[in-house]
C-alpha cells in the first residue's frame, strides 16, 4: 500500500512537470506556421510518436498539430487536481469526471460565441441538446465526443456493458444458449476444468474483475443490468407504477443474488485471485494473454486494445475474442444491456481551457477535423495506403492493411485518430460509406477471424448486438441518469453521500467477493453503506428525474 501511495505521488510531480511543459509549448507555431497545441486526457492511451504521418498530413491541410497526452498512474480526479495546483494548463483538455472541478476552477473557455461560427461543431447536436451542456452559469464549456450518429445507424458492435466470453468457449459447449449468471459461470468453470492451461501455456482463469477507481463499475453495477434495466449508470428507474421512481440498485434483492454468486465462485476458485488489486494496465495485460474467458466490462474500455493484440498474435484465430451475453438474474427476462439511440453524457468531454493563447483557432480546428476528408484520415487513414476504394464507391481495406492497422508501431507512427475530439458515426457525407470502419458492414465481417464468424452464424447473429438480444427501444427522456450523478460534487447532501457511497462500495465489495462468511460480510457492508445517507443522493436522484421526466 505504501508502495501504491508512493508511485502515485511520483506520477503526480511528473504529471504537474509534464503538463507545465506543454502548457509551456502550446498556441505557438513551427517553421512551417503549424500552430502547435497541447492537450491532456484523463484516460489511459497511447501516445503516437511526434513526427506521425497523417498527424503531419492533417496539420498541413488544417494549419494545426496537437499533442497528445494521456492518464497514467492516477485517477482522472487525481491527475486533473495536480494540474489544478500547478496553475498550468494544457490548450485542450478532457478531464473525464474531473471537468466540474475545472469549471469550478474558472480556468475553461464558453463555447457560446464560438458555435455559430464553426457549423460542423453546431450539427454535433440540437440547440435542445447543446442546452443540456449548460452550467450554472448557463454557458457551455465542453462537448461529449462519442455516441453522434450522422445519418444511417451503422452499428455492428456492443459498444456498451455485458458479461463476455471467448468464442472458444462457445464452441467447445456447442454453442448454448445462455441467459442467466449460473449458466454463464457453469460453462466458464466446466471449459477451464477440461483446459486447465492456454496453447501457449498460461494458466487459465474462468472470470476476472476491474476494482480500479471508477472503473469498479465492471464489478458494481451489473445488478440493474441483471434485472432487466437499461445503463442508467448510478441508479435504476423503475416506470412499472406508471411514474418513473429512483430505485438504489445496491440494495435489491438481485444485488445480494448476484454478490453471493461472485462469493461462491470465488471460494471456488473460479474468479481470478488477483482481481481486487490489479491496475487497469495489469487488467488488459491479463486479457491480451487469451487466458481469460470471461468478464463483465464496457466494450470500449478492453476492445480496441485486445482485439489488435489478438490478431497480431493470432489468438484470433484461435477463439480467444469475446461475445457479449444479454444475462438476467432469472430465466426469461428481457434485457436492455444494449442502447440502440445515441447516449447523450453531458457530464464531461472536449474543453479549451484560458491557458490557451489562440482560442478562436483551437475552436476552428475543433470544427476542421469534421470535414469530411480530415475525419476520413483520422478513421480510415490514406487512400491507397490504408483502404481502397471499389468501382461503386464503398471503402474496404485487404487483409494486410487490417493487420497493418492493428499494429501498434504502426498506430504510432502513421495513424492519427484524435480519439477524444470531435467525431461521427453513422454514414459517411457520401452516403454509401460508413464515418468509421467497425461499422463498414464488408470491413465488419471481413475482418471477423473464422471462430467469431461461425459464433456469429451458430447464433444467427449478424452482428454483436445481435448476440445480445435486448429489447430494441428508443432511451427515455431522462436517460442517461449518470449524466446528473457524474456531475456531482460535495456542495450539496447528495453529492457528499453519492462520494460517500463510493468510498464505501470500493472499500467493501471485494470483501464481500473473498470473504469466507458471507451472509456476515454483506449485513457489515450494507450497515457501512446505509450509514452515508444513501437516501439524501436517491432523493436528489428523483428531483433531477422528476425534471427530466416533465
Amino acid at each position: 500500500m505504501k508502495n501504491r501511495k508512493l508511485q502515485r505521488l511520483v506520477t503526480a510531480v511528473l504529471l504537474v512537470v509534464m503538463v507545465v511543459a506543454l502548457a509551456g509549448c502550446g498556441g505557438g507555431s513551427d517553421e512551417d506556421g503549424i500552430k502547435n497545441f497541447t492537450m491532456f486526457i484523463a484516460m489511459a492511451g497511447s501516445e503516437i510518436n511526434d513526427d506521425n504521418e497523417i498527424m503531419n498530413l492533417i496539420a498541413e491541410k488544417t494549419g494545426v498539430k496537437v499533442k497528445e497526452t494521456w492518464l497514467t498512474g492516477q485517477t482522472a480526479a487525481e491527475a486533473v487536481g495536480s494540474i489544478i495546483a500547478s496553475d498550468s494548463y494544457p490548450d485542450f483538455i478532457d478531464g473525464g469526471d474531473g471537468m466540474m472541478a475545472l469549471y469550478n476552477e474558472g480556468v475553461l473557455v464558453a463555447w457560446d460565441d464560438y458555435l455559430d461560427k464553426y457549423p460542423n461543431l453546431k450539427e454535433m447536436y440540437t440547440d435542445e441538446e447543446w442546452d443540456s451542456f449548460r452550467q450554472a452559469d448557463g454557458k457551455i464549456y465542453w462537448a461529449n465526443v462519442f455516441q453522434n450518429t450522422y445519418g444511417e445507424n451503422r452499428a455492428t458492435t456492443h459498444n456498451d456493458e455485458a458479461f463476455w466470453i471467448q468464442v472458444k468457449v462457445l464452441e467447445w459447449a456447442g454453442y448454448p444458449e445462455i441467459h442467466t449468471l449460473d449458466e454463464y459461470f457453469d460453462v466458464l468453470t466446466r471449459y477451464a476444468a477440461e483446459h486447465p492451461t492456454t496453447s501457449n501455456g498460461a494458466k487459465t482463469i474462468p472470470y476476472t474483475m476491474l476494482c480500479e477507481d471508477w472503473k469498479y463499475f465492471c464489478i458494481e453495477n451489473a445488478p440493474e443490468f441483471l434485472d432487466g434495466y437499461p445503463n442508467d449508470g448510478s441508479v435504476i428507474v423503475d416506470t412499472s407504477s406508471g411514474t418513473p421512481t429512483i430505485v438504489d440498485y445496491n440494495t435489491t434483492p438481485t444485488a445480494k443474488r448476484y454478490f453471493q454468486k461472485l462469493n461462491e465462485e470465488y471460494q471456488a476458485g473460479n474468479i481470478d485471485i488477483e482481481f481486487a488489486t490489479q491496475t487497469y494496465d495489469e487488467y488488459i495485460a491479463k486479457l491480451s494473454t487469451g487466458a481469460v474467458l470471461g468478464m463483465c466490462d464496457q466494450w470500449w474500455d478492453f476492445a480496441y486494445t485486445i482485439n489488435d493484440v489478438f490478431k497480431q498474435q493470432g489468438l484470433d484465430k484461435e477463439g480467444c475474442n469475446y461475445v457479449p451475453l444479454g444475462l438476467t438474474i432469472d430465466e426469461g427476462m428481457e434485457n436492455r444491456w444494449h442502447t440502440y439511440d445515441d447516449t447523450l453524457n453531458n457530464s464531461s468531454g472536449v474543453a479549451i481551457t484560458t491557458d490557451c493563447e489562440d482560442i478562436d483557432a483551437a475552436f476552428k480546428f475543433l470544427n476542421d477535423i469534421l470535414d469530411q476528408e480530415i475525419h476520413d484520415l483520422r478513421f480510415w487513414g490514406v487512400e491507397g495506403v490504408d483502404y481502397l476504394v471499389d468501382e461503386n464507391g464503398l471503402y474496404y481495406r485487404t487483409e494486410e492493411m487490417r493487420t497493418r492497422a492493428a499494429d501498434p508501431a504502426y498506430k504510432a507512427s502513421h495513424m492519427c485518430n484524435y480519439s477524444y475530439m470531435p467525431q461521427w458515426l453513422g454514414t459517411s457525407k457520401d452516403g454509401k460509406n460508413a464515418m468509421q470502419p467497425t461499422e463498414q458492414a464488408s470491413e465488419f465481417f471481413a475482418g471477423l477471424a473464422e471462430p467469431l464468424v461461425k459464433c456469429f452464424q451458430a447464433y444467427g447473429a449478424d452482428s454483436y448486438p445481435d448476440m445480445i438480444g435486448s429489447v430494441v427501444e428508443h432511451n427515455a427522456p431522462w436517460f442517461p441518469m449518470y449524466s446528473f450523478s457524474n456531475a456531482m460534487t460535495t456542495e450539496t447532501p447528495g453529492g457528499v453521500a453519492w462520494t460517500k457511497m463510493g468510498e464505501v462500495k470500493h472499500e467493501w465489495l471485494p470483501r464481500v467477493v473473498m470473504e469466507s462468511n458471507f451472509e456476515e460480510t454483506w449485513e457489515e457492508y450494507m450497515a457501512a453503506y446505509n450509514a452515508v445517507d444513501p437516501q439524501a443522493f436517491l432523493a436528489e436522484m428523483q428531483q433531477e428525474l422528476d425534471r427530466r421526466a416533465g
